[in-house]
């Protein structure tokens, strides 16, 4: 079986469904709105680059008229490629910045799977100060981890099974000027040797024909091999799914959760650092929490102050030691909210100061949103199956008022329970 490739090597957003131009016996893709395109060959000459350029920043509304405008002195294919990939460049600004979105090139699995640069850069950071110098980056998707890992100074070679995908790759590694660090094979993952490089990065595909994969050993490459593949080398980072049970991580592997801006991304499995440690990363920082291995916090009645740990922390299971830093305990044993008397300032977890506390009834809390003329309503929920959205609109009339509250549907002691406060200052 040949493993790795984040999805898919065709530059279509929709269907994966082969279909035949009109007039050509080329077997090509289509895009979502029905125009076929073509490998990225095209788009890497002059004639491509040029169309590229003319169609950057061209709005979903006005793709047809350009198309129209454009196909009258171009190849309609080319045509409807660049306008593919510039939608494409328009998606991975938010995970690459415009600066290198635009010059870069993508599928839509690239787009969707590759690692935020912020997380690439953070994790090859960490590589090199590590003193690895040269990475094996095996299903290396478009290359979003090696151009970090090459911006840190270190030599890649990124492997990936899917011929666009790598091709993808290594006009990346072209358009950001970092050829020279970066060598690009398509191959399936299992057949390359990694002898002689200090570490192994190994991101599995964890998407399917279904959505979302769940079982570790249901990755393409399983989990079982990756670990395998990190155990050749001095040096490795696994990236995994951030729900990934905590008894599936190796006892020789440090587990980390990454979150950037308070969404949590991503976990790192890592060979040759610390074997059993546990910690949370956020970013932009970045801040580490390391585990101390401490009991769960003591439950306590809610006091003036609600702490909403990092989602990073949750899922390291690292509440404990933010509640020891807190003087804080939980307001339920099975819920991860933290509540103490006082005011403290920590990164691993937001605050709010609490003033009222309800059985959950939305009457009451309607009503008490009139007299506090509560206008702007933030519904946070932990442990409720009570879908924000429609709490809302039953206990916030529009035109109420002006004023800000954030409610919290939670558990206190077992019992559903409406928190409310604010953010505190």
């Amino acid at each position: 079986m040949s493993y790795c490739s984040h999805g898919a090597g065709s530059l279509q957003a929709g269907a994966l469904k082969p279909a035949r131009h009109r007039g050509s016996r080329r077997a090509v893709h289509r895009l979502a709105h029905n125009d076929p395109v073509n490998d990225l060959a095209p788009l890497l000459t002059p004639e491509g680059r040029a169309l590229l350029d003319e169609v950057r920043g061209t709005a979903p509304a006005d793709e047809l008229a350009v198309a129209t405008r454009l196909r009258r002195s171009h190849p309609a294919e080319l045509v409807s490629a660049a306008i593919g990939q510039a939608r494409l460049r328009q998606r991975a600004v938010a995970k690459f910045g415009a600066e290198d979105a635009e010059r870069m090139f993508f599928t839509p699995n690239g787009v969707e799977q590759s690692t935020r640069a912020s997380v690439a850069t953070y994790r090859a950071e960490r590589l090199r100060a590590l003193g690895v110098t040269s990475v094996a980056d095996l299903c290396c998707g478009i290359g979003g981890d090696a151009i970090a890992l090459a911006r840190a100074g270190i030599r890649v070679l990124a492997v990936d099974r899917d011929p666009l995908t790598a091709a993808a790759a290594r006009a990346n590694a072209g358009a950001l000027g970092l050829g020279e660090l970066i060598e690009v094979r398509e191959d399936d993952v299992t057949q390359v040797s990694t002898d002689g490089y200090d570490a192994v990065f190994v991101d599995p595909a964890r998407r399917g024909g279904r959505g979302r994969i769940f079982d570790p050993e249901a990755y393409s490459p399983p989990l079982s091999w990756a670990v395998e593949a990190a155990r050749t080398a001095p040096h490795a980072a696994l990236k995994v799914a951030p729900g990934i049970p905590h008894e599936a991580v190796p006892g020789d592997a440090e587990a980390e959760w990454i979150s950037d801006g308070g969404d949590v991304k991503e976990a790192v499995l890592w060979f040759g650092t610390r074997p059993g440690a546990v910690r949370a990363t956020l970013l932009p920082g970045p801040r580490t929490l390391l585990g101390t291995g401490l009991p769960d916090p003591q439950v306590r009645p809610v006091g003036r102050y609600l702490y909403e740990p990092d989602g990073a922390v949750i899922r390291a299971h690292l509440v404990a030691e933010v509640a020891e830093e807190l003087n804080g305990g939980l307001i339920d044993p099975t819920i991860a909210y933290v509540t103490s008397d006082e005011r403290h300032e920590t990164p691993y977890a937001s605050a709010y100061e609490i003033t009222d506390q309800l059985p959950f009834n939305v009457k009451k809390l309607k009503a008490l949103l009139r007299e506090r003329e509560v206008g702007i309503l933030t519904v946070k929920k932990r442990g409720s199956a009570v879908e924000p959205e429609e709490l809302r609109r039953k206990a916030l009339p529009k035109g109420q008022g002006s004023k800000a509250a954030t409610v919290f549907l939670t558990r206190v002691a077992g019992a559903p329970t409406m928190l409310i406060g604010a953010p505190a200052v």
